[in-house]
């Protein structure tokens, strides 16, 4: 089989192992798509599409996360339960690949074309990244593109009560009244 087309998605973010998203295209004719180009202590590598493992509640039958301390479905405490380690291995594996290459060769071919494509992505990048430029005063959006819309201006006066008493107008009785 070969690899006819390869994509990736770059997904740097500062701190993050995780450096694109790949997707590749054998014969014209068979995708896999989500594999992983992660930068792990040895460099760059290629981490096939996987799934979480899962376990069954033993009150709803719900499958959940292995290390769940509760159901998701019926909220029931789950039993903790002893997974068995492979030999040699110091943590749970709680991923299995969807897809994998069986052979060491098939691996070499598959990754090596992928992080050519994943450094030629990057090599595209532009080297200096502009900083967000923040308006100081948010404009009202105009529905039509070369019209600007003017701002409008409100003077604001001083509250004094005392210099500035509304006039009401009182009628015969209330004059009256009021003396």
């Amino acid at each position: 089989m070969e690899i006819t087309e390869v994509k990736v998605r770059l997904r740097d973010r500062e701190g993050s192992k995780l450096k694109a998203y790949a997707t590749i295209i054998f014969d014209n004719s068979f995708v896999v798509r989500d594999l992983k180009v992660i930068d792990g202590r040895k460099g760059l590598f290629v981490a096939m599409p996987s799934r979480q493992v899962r376990e069954a509640c033993p009150n709803c039958h719900h499958r959940n996360a292995l290390r769940s301390k509760f159901c998701n479905q019926c909220g029931k405490a789950l039993e903790f339960q002893s997974v068995q380690m492979k030999e040699g291995e110091d943590r749970i594996d709680e991923h299995r690949d969807i897809a994998h290459p069986i052979t060491t060769e098939a691996r070499n071919y598959l990754q090596k074309k992928i992080l050519e494509v994943y450094e030629a992505e990057r090599a595209e990048l532009p080297q200096e990244v502009k900083p967000e430029i923040k308006p100081e005063v948010e404009q009202p959006i105009s529905t039509e593109p070369s019209v600007e819309q003017p701002v409008e201006k409100v003077e604001q006066q001083p509250e004094d009560t005392s210099a500035q008493s509304p006039e009401i107008e009182l009628n015969a009785d209330q004059t009256e009244k009021a003396e």
